[in-house]
């Protein structure tokens, strides 16, 4: 529970149709399972304490009794139990029949809340005999307790940022589900207790359904429908089990009775999301009211979920290329109206041989190749100085040759040592002012050449290096347009890989030659044997470290512990604690003080849901503070 994570189990029991002594003794031992997992939050089946074929026998009070006496039953041997535990059971209210959802927690029956839509078409035939939930809900004694029945949320008390509420079957398949009044309530967790058929394409549906619906609701949303024991006099039922959070499928089973699937859910970043909407209001409503709390312990929840270590990179490699070629055409789509809109036919660019001038060379090329303009209206150039090398300085030649574009060379060691005595530089000493002046001379004469030829300077930046300040003020920093500025560090490597994988020779080598070389500014004299001898990351730190670190601090707000927490299990193996931690504090160091590098960018196009622009995703002060995130750095 601890950082906004608990555990989520839902369980599909094998249904003993009509014998609730035995389904109770089966919901309670799988319940026993769960809390041993570390579940905090339970979802069993529709009418799971009774079955939900049984058709008219819903109307003998045989049944209904030996439902209220096995919920009696679940409630008290579930009582040692630290859990929230949500069970189908029938309940009869004077002339009314409600198909319910009863909350558990700790001996204490909490809550009764009634399915609200009752089909009757095709093979359903509720109607019959279950009544929809009333407009208001009331008090009744059921189980030996007094329980509200009707449609509320449960918050808990130890954790109040986490509220729950539910919805049965039908509910979630109807234009204006319930959950949508439940979210918009407050609920962040959604229940939703089903016995859903299957048909051929059903349960895709069904999946897109209630990712959708977490999505919509950005919420958690949990998904438990009947299996094996059910009837199958007309219809099959496959124990179709999910939990999403926020349109994402955290765990599914399908055709597996007599098990349970569990999943972390995170509820700070669920709230993190409803914060950053301002389109989604939550407000106290009459429908759905907050009727109780309930009680959980508050501990570490010992996390199933894993974080992917390239957060802005698609997990699924199947959807890689697919991905790469959106990206690009973000990208050079961006490029093309702003040459249109100033009416340019001409475009120049600083090629220095590495990874993110490769990555905007290759989006101009598409952008020109797209627009009909000549690939000779690109202007590569490249200014070797103090820190060049003759890897990058080749490279960045052949590309030109391979695609066709203009080329030029300008060697600006002369104007930088002149400019060294003009400030009164001894031109040995390589500090700041030694490798800034290489990078601002560069800038100068891309421009001026730009201006020259009525052109575009495009920028190369990407926004790991945006986030982190490593660009020179008003020299790298600054452009006509950035193609780059809203592509991570990590995310450049595959875009390029993909341009590499689809070139023909001799580009293809030269773009597997690029990846190969390490990622430096080249600002400093090379060593003896020609190698590069500045290492961006030696300095800064690991960009996949970085980009982790900027994806939760800026797509969701995390406190540092957090994200050191999950850094330490993302990257377990790979870096030490103590690693981990160096770079996370010297990331918040660079994040905030660099502020003043942001507030003046270039535009350039938003690709991803992170973004650094201070004309949209990010708006802070350049002088602000920073000491509470350094605080809580340390203490972890």
């Amino acid at each position: 529970m601890k950082d906004g994570f608990i555990k989520i189990a839902g369980g599909v029991p094998e249904i003993a149709l009509g014998d609730c002594a035995a389904n109770a003794g089966r919901i309670i031992t799988m319940a026993r399972e769960m809390a041993k997992k570390g579940a905090k939050l339970a979802v069993f089946t529709e009418l799971g304490v009774t079955g939900y074929t049984l058709e008219d026998m819903f109307l003998q009070q045989t049944l209904l009794s030996a439902a209220e006496n096995a919920l009696i039953k679940i409630i008290e041997e579930t009582a040692e139990l630290d859990m929230l535990i949500a069970v189908g059971v029938p309940v009869p209210v004077g002339c009314c029949l409600y198909n319910c959802a009863a909350f558990l927690n700790k001996g204490r029956l909490l809550a009764l809340v009634p399915k609200t839509h009752i089909p009757t078409y095709s093979e359903f035939y509720e109607g019959r005999r279950f009544s929809p939930a009333p407009e208001k809900g009331f008090f009744i004694t059921y189980a030996g307790q007094k329980v509200f029945l009707g449609q509320a949320m449960l918050r808990c008390a130890e954790m109040p940022e986490l509220v729950v509420g539910a919805e049965i079957c039908e509910d979630a398949w109807v234009p204006c589900p319930p959950s949508v009044g439940l979210a918009q309530a407050g609920a962040n967790v959604i229940f939703n207790l089903s016995c859903s058929n299957e048909l051929i394409g059903k349960s895709e549906y069904r999946r897109s359904l209630i990712k959708g619906l977490s999505g919509s609701l950005v919420s958690a949303y949990v998904y438990c429908s009947a299996g094996d024991g059910e009837s199958t006099t007309d219809l099959v039922f496959s124990g179709h089990c999910m939990i999403c959070e926020n349109a994402s499928l955290l765990a599914q089973q399908r055709w597996s009775t007599g098990t349970f699937i569990t999943a972390d859910i995170d509820i700070q970043r669920i709230d993190a999301d409803r914060r950053r909407m301002t389109t989604f209001t939550a407000v106290p409503s009459e429908q759905y009211p907050l009727i109780g709390e309930f009680n959980l312990e508050v501990t570490d929840t010992a996390l199933e979920r894993t974080f992917s270590p390239t957060p802005f990179v698609p997990s699924d490699k199947a959807n890689l290329e697919e991905r790469c070629k959106e990206i690009i055409h973000i990208q050079s789509a961006g490029l093309q109206r702003r040459l249109k809109g100033s009416h340019s036919s001409h475009a120049v660019i600083g090629l220095s041989g590495g990874l993110d001038s490769t990555l905007a060379y290759l989006v101009t090329v598409d952008a020109f190749r797209n627009l009909g303009i000549p690939a000779e209206n690109i202007l590569a150039v490249t200014m070797p100085c103090f820190g060049t090398t003759s890897r990058t300085k080749s490279n960045a030649q052949k590309m030109a040759e391979a695609i066709g574009t203009s080329f030029r060379e300008i060697d600006i060691h002369a104007a930088v040592q002149q400019h060294f005595k003009d400030i009164e530089h001894d031109g040995v000493t390589t500090d700041v002012t030694y490798e800034n002046s290489q990078a601002r001379m560069r800038t100068l004469i891309l421009m001026n050449t730009a201006n020259k030829i009525g052109g575009l300077v495009i920028g190369t930046g990407d926004l790991s290096e945006l986030a982190l300040g490593w660009a020179t003020y008003n020299g790298d920093h600054m452009s006509m347009y950035g193609v780059n500025a809203g592509v991570p560090k990590t995310l450049v490597r595959y875009l390029v890989g993909y341009f590499a994988s689809v070139a023909e020779e001799p580009l293809k080598s030269v773009l597997y030659d690029v990846l190969d070389t390490p990622v430096s500014p080249e600002l400093l004299p090379p060593e003896e044997n020609g190698e590069i001898a500045q290492r961006t990351e030696d300095i800064v730190g690991p960009y996949e470290l970085h980009d982790f670190f900027m994806y939760y601090i800026m797509r969701f707000g995390f406190p540092p512990h957090k994200i050191y927490r999950i850094a330490l299990q993302t990257f377990e193996g790979k870096y030490s604690p103590e690693t981990i931690k160096k770079w996370l504090m010297n990331f918040i160091r660079r994040f905030f003080t660099q502020q003043f590098k942001r507030s003046c960018l270039p535009d350039g196009p938003k690709v991803g849901s992170a973004a650094i622009s201070p004309r949209g995703d990010w708006r802070m002060p350049s002088d602000m503070l920073y000491a509470e995130w350094m605080r809580d750095a340390e203490s972890v």
